[in-house]
């Protein structure tokens, strides 16, 4: 199992001690770093930057939002992004929710699957630069029909005058339910899952076999499939404190990122048996009682999702995820409890030298933790 960063998106400016957390982390055997985009910061613009100052970690969209751009404007970011780093970009994409989509991006939400489909398969046009691209799907059509209003009529298919450095430039979805997870394994090259609890790994592997089940053409085999899992991770003395840190951020999921009638994420992590409480936490949330919200989190819960407590506790819960279907673990959190956690996961398999240890000791001791 790969272990990799995710620096998500920023909250009010940009997170601090990013570049010598990353620096560090490539010395411990960090796979790759992974951005995000909300409403706020985008995804491309920092994984450019602080990529830049890394040489052979994997960077990596987790995830580009879909209604932010056009599937050919995504896919020229991609092939831009994987020549600059030397073939080490990975996009990854999502469709996000409805109030976002239609309040941020002013598009509408309806069938996100089927224009989840159409716009992959733009982007793997463009990507294979084998002909000129062209759609005529209910999402998008290329080009521009004249009858369409407003339009000249005078589009014409096109090809990207870059060649791609990779054609096969690997795409990963972000996704939640049941049916979007078993969407991932039939047109990708990899899910990205959000909570991600190990007990649950039996039902995620029957929705990934469904999804392979369907996969046509000749891409990735579901042997060279990546599943990726985002685990945020806080580094305390004291569990009860971890825990602390990380119900903020699980409150705003379940009653501040979707509405009353439509949230991904709280639907995914009622399925694991949280309903009742997290029904509880979006309605203290949705009422402004955020103090609250977040009290009623279950420590449970983040322990099922996330690696909280001292550096061993961390060590030892990371066995949880071995053996599962999960192929890279990203981990989210301040860069002192990435660093710790990266360093006890590369204990366990015996490939930290003294020397790494050192080195990442002395970047724990200078970089101030933050909150999730």
């Amino acid at each position: 199992m790969r272990i990799g960063i995710q620096t998500g998106y920023w909250s009010r400016r940009p997170p601090r001690g990013i570049v010598p957390a990353l620096r560090t982390a490539e010395a411990l055997g960090l796979d790759s770093v992974w951005t995000a985009e909300a409403y706020g910061s985008d995804a491309f613009t920092p994984l450019a930057w602080w990529g830049s100052r890394t040489r052979r970690v994997r960077l990596g969209t987790g995830i580009a939002q879909m209604a932010a751009r056009t599937p050919t404007a995504t896919a020229m970011q991609a092939l831009t992004l994987d020549h600059l780093s030397g073939g080490r970009f990975v996009l990854g994409l999502g469709a996000s929710g409805p109030q976002v989509v239609e309040g941020w991006y002013g598009q509408p939400y309806g069938r996100p699957l089927a224009r989840t489909r159409e716009y992959v398969d733009i982007v793997r046009q463009v990507l294979a630069r084998e002909r000129p691209v062209t759609a005529s799907g209910a999402f998008f059509r290329l080009p521009v029909p004249a009858d369409v209003a407003g339009a000249t009529g005078l589009g014409k298919p096109l090809k990207p005058t870059v060649h791609p450095l990779r054609a096969e430039l690997p795409v990963v979805l972000a996704a939640q339910g049941p049916r979007n997870v078993a969407l991932a394994a039939e047109i990708a090259d990899g899910w990205m899952a959000g909570f991600y609890a190990p007990r649950t790994d039996a039902e995620h592997r029957a929705l990934l076999a469904e999804g392979f089940t369907a996969r046509s053409g000749a891409r990735t085999p579901s042997s060279a499939f990546e599943v990726l899992a985002t685990v945020p991770v806080v580094v305390r003395d004291d569990v009860e404190e971890a825990a602390d840190v990380l119900r903020p951020h699980v409150a705003l999921y379940v009653g501040g990122m979707g509405s009353k009638e439509a949230n991904f994420h709280k639907a995914s992590l009622d399925r694991l048996g949280y309903a009742d409480a997290l029904d509880e936490v979006q309605a203290h949330f949705l009422a402004g009682r955020k103090d609250e919200a977040a009290k009623a989190v279950p420590r449970a819960l983040i322990e099922e999702v996330a690696l909280v407590g001292p550096a061993a506790k961390v060590r030892a819960d990371l066995s949880r995820w071995e053996g599962t279907a999960v192929t890279t673990l990203l981990l989210q959190g301040d860069p002192a409890s990435m660093l710790a956690a990266l360093a006890a996961a590369e204990s366990r398999r015996g490939t930290a030298g003294a020397a790494v240890r050192s080195a990442a000791g002395a970047a724990l001791a200078r970089v101030a933790p933050r909150r999730v």
